[in-house]
């Protein structure tokens, strides 16, 4: 079995978040972690790994740092990397980011391709289910259990759905998106760690994306234009209220839901 795994490089806001002028995010600028989905979409490709033998190929999409991303990949039980960047491929939206990932997965063999559910820096979940649309393949998303039966070629996912869950199943290859809640992400090894800076690390560039248009890639291909971007807006010292009881307390805050039609 292969997997292909897409993971992405985003920024850990922890170290607050910087902007480009024309509203992109300045990623070089940023302290950079793996998407938290993503790692769980990678933790279940290894552990299918662990139970078929799978071999298991990572691609992350972004600047030539991103590779950090792969590297981490490696320490935990990825077989191969393969970093897309290009210039030309900067600012991209989400539909011409599933454009050249799609492109670089045409390169590729795969039984089943595994992202995260969505990116903590753009919160769309969208990349995903595009990247299955480009590639014509049955796609579940929201997914917090996986279960694979080789000898049927089947994928079966326990789907998150509001209040309950769906019980899915799709014949492979397709792709399945998911949630950070679907495990616990295994640490690197000290012996992983050495191993990880040993791999090669395939980049591949604009030239090397399969079935893609020129304008559907980077920021001039992307139909989302971001007309203004901000950091967190910190809010003003709420009102303090000092009461002599409890009664006109409740009597207070009964009042203040009212004003504001809560109740």
């Amino acid at each position: 079995m292969k997997i292909v795994v897409c993971v992405k490089q985003v920024p850990d806001t922890k170290g607050g978040v910087k902007f480009k002028p024309d509203g992109t995010l300045d990623r070089g600028a940023m302290l950079a972690i793996m998407n938290p989905d993503d790692k769980a979409g990678l933790e279940a490709a290894l552990r299918l790994k662990d139970q078929y033998g799978a071999e298991v190929t990572v691609l992350t999409m972004g600047l030539p740092k991103a590779e950090a991303v792969l590297r981490e990949a490696f320490a935990m039980g990825a077989d191969k990397g393969i970093l897309v960047t290009d210039r030309v491929l900067g600012g991209a939206d989400t539909w011409a980011t599933s454009s050249t990932i799609a492109g670089a997965i045409r390169n590729l063999d795969y039984d089943l391709i595994i992202t995260g559910r969505q990116a903590i820096d753009g919160d769309t979940a969208q990349v995903g289910p595009q990247i299955s649309e480009h590639l014509n393949l049955p796609v579940i998303s929201y997914a917090e259990e996986i279960k694979v039966d080789e000898k049927a070629k089947t994928v079966e996912v326990k789907r998150q759905f509001e209040d309950r869950y769906h019980i899915v199943k799709a014949k492979m290859p397709c792709l399945v998106t998911a949630l950070s809640e679907l495990n616990e992400p295994r640490y690197m090894t000290p012996g992983g760690i050495f191993d990880a800076f040993e791999k090669e690390v395939t980049v591949w560039g604009r030239a090397d994306l399969k079935d893609v248009d020129d304008s559907n890639l980077g920021l001039k291909g992307s139909p989302t234009q971001i007309a203004k971007a901000s950091d967190k807006v910190k809010k003003g010292q709420g009102e303090k209220v000092v009461l002599d009881s409890a009664d006109e307390a409740v009597e207070y805050l009964m009042g203040k839901l009212v004003e504001k039609h809560i109740v």
